[in-house]
């Protein structure tokens, strides 16, 4: 779909991926509402993006069910049409086993990460439907596509995001609307921090840092996935290799991932 003039929906629009989406949509000739829980995050994209009356902040949780509500009629005053809706906002959870990591914890992932989604999808649809062209993209996670020891409820939200997004796709073909699920790598923001989460250093995190995706390149593969329209982006050589990976030996990529990560959870 056409990218100028048109106006989208970023949620965690104040950090990271989400940041750069929405910068990007902006240097494209788009409107944006950009969506976080940070004012200070937002702030701070506004101050980037320098767009004048192109760029309207919104600061809420997408965990919270009645302000997602409220926000379709906030855009449409701020923009006057709502065109694509690119859920970035997403959380980790502590580097803990299943067993080990609290309850509180497990419910704050699946809020924000799954939850999140299906009430901003459901508030936009309807006015995405009715648009000549319109788009959604679901950011989920190659921890969907295998598990991750130490993430098991974090790789389950996204794993939810996957399949929710993937029944949208089948959902909605044939209507104006098209469906995109992005599974991003690993890319060089600071979720455990925007997370909450502090995670040990290992010989084996600190050697695969210089080979993470930059939120630039990250934001800049969505952005092409909304212009062309493309159901599925895999973000990144480690998300590609994980995808074969689990398609290959399904019965093993757990074992695999499993050695790899006992640094951080021994």
């Amino acid at each position: 779909m056409e990218i100028t003039q048109r106006t989208f929906v970023v949620t965690g629009g104040g950090n990271g991926i989400g940041r750069e989406v929405v910068l990007q949509l902006l240097r494209r000739g788009a409107r944006v509402a950009a969506v976080d829980l940070s004012e200070d995050g937002l702030a701070e994209t506004a101050r980037l993006g320098a767009a004048g009356d192109r760029l309207s902040t919104h600061r809420l949780s997408v965990a919270d069910r009645a302000a997602v509500e409220a926000l379709p009629e906030a855009v449409l005053a701020a923009h006057g049409q709502v065109d694509g809706l690119l859920n970035v906002a997403g959380i980790i959870q502590p580097f803990q086993r299943i067993g080990e990591l609290p309850f509180e914890q497990i419910e704050r992932v699946m809020q924000v990460n799954f939850w999140g989604v299906v009430h901003t999808v459901s508030a936009f649809l309807p006015l995405l439907r009715a648009r000549p062209a319109a788009s959604v993209v679901n950011v989920s996670s190659m921890g969907a596509l295998a598990p991750v020891p130490g993430q098991s409820a974090y790789g389950a939200s996204k794993a939810a995001v996957k399949l929710l997004t993937e029944g949208m796709h089948a959902e909605l073909e044939g209507t104006p609307v098209a469906v995109t699920v992005v599974f991003p790598g690993g890319v060089g923001t600071n979720i455990t921090g925007n997370s909450g989460v502090t995670m040990r250093r290992t010989a084996d995190a600190s050697a695969s840092a210089g080979s993470l995706t930059s939120p630039e390149d990250a934001a800049r593969q969505i952005v092409d996935a909304v212009a062309s329209g493309a159901p599925r982006v895999v973000i990144g050589k480690d998300a590609r290799a994980l995808d074969r990976l689990a398609r290959l030996m399904p019965a093993k990529v757990g074992g695999i991932i499993a050695k790899k990560m006992r640094g951080l959870l021994d």
